[in-house]
């Protein structure tokens, strides 16, 4: 079903290379003389809504955190140009289309636990606001008799 090529995340996560799409375009930026002649930017397509490797939850996760990134399809689209070489902005697209997924692929945090404070921090916090409210009484007028 798979071959070894795939690049595995978790058990709820497998990004397969089929679902990839890479098109190769000018890039703005370092490159020189050269920057007008290749095309070396990288624009890598995942199509995370039809991903058979995604379970549901990373699927709305993964289109969720791409925000504008994400077509209304749920077309992740990454575009890659920082290096000068086709091959190293293509490894930095699937780079970021990994960490992208990893991070989508996160458990949810544990449900908070609800917390009560002790007897005694209620006891010393009223004792305070008491010694405060007399504190800011005294600052008054001084009434003579």
């Amino acid at each position: 079903m798979s071959s070894g090529d795939d690049i595995i995340i978790s058990a709820e996560a497998v990004i397969r290379l089929d679902d990839l799409s890479e098109s190769f375009v000018r890039a703005s930026g370092p490159g020189g003389q050269n920057v007008n002649k290749v095309a070396t930017a990288v624009q890598l397509r995942f199509d995370a809504a039809n991903a058979p490797g995604l379970s549901e939850r990373v699927r709305a996760r993964v289109i969720r955190l791409a925000g504008q990134r994400a077509t209304k399809d749920g077309v992740v689209v990454i575009e890659a140009d920082r290096f000068r070489t086709q091959e190293r902005n293509r490894a930095d697209a699937r780079e970021r289309l990994t960490a992208l997924v990893a991070r989508a692929a996160e458990p949810p945090p544990p449900p908070r636990k609800k917390t009560k404070p002790s007897k005694g921090a209620v006891e010393r916090r009223l004792k305070e606001k008491a010694g405060r409210s007399t504190v800011k009484k005294l600052r008054g007028r001084v009434e003579r008799d």
